[in-house]
């Protein structure tokens, strides 16, 4: 195993729940930026960092939506929102791309990252 997956499995192992999540949105962050910054050349890297930061909130929506979930109801409610928005936007911009879109769900995903870390 090359040093630098093996040192990716353990800190996979040992980050916490709020690491994990705060680490996947910032490179969803990245993707979609790079999308951005790239824009006038053929949108490269578009489609992967949307499909990416899709199926990342599917899995906070599916979490969120849990009734097993232990978070207080109005920061499930508030995820929740933020989730459909992302989708929403999401799917709108795979249907009408603009550049534009992609910031507020950079912003939602880097803020929600500096949330988690404790750095809001």
């Amino acid at each position: 195993m090359q040093p630098s997956k093996a040192y990716a499995a353990v800190a996979k192992e040992t980050a916490s729940p709020r690491e994990l999540e705060s680490t996947l949105l910032l490179k969803a962050a990245h993707k979609l930026q790079s999308a951005y910054d790239n824009w006038d050349d053929e949108r490269r890297g578009l489609g992967d960092a949307v499909l990416y930061n899709r199926r990342l909130w599917t899995v906070f929506l599916d979490s969120v939506c849990d009734t097993g979930s232990q978070l207080p109801t109005p920061v499930r409610q508030n995820i929740a929102n933020l989730g459909i928005f992302v989708m929403t936007e999401s799917f709108s911009l795979m249907t009408n791309p603009k550049p534009e879109q992609l910031l507020p769900l950079i912003n939602i995903n880097r803020e929600l990252a500096a949330g988690l870390r404790g750095k809001a």
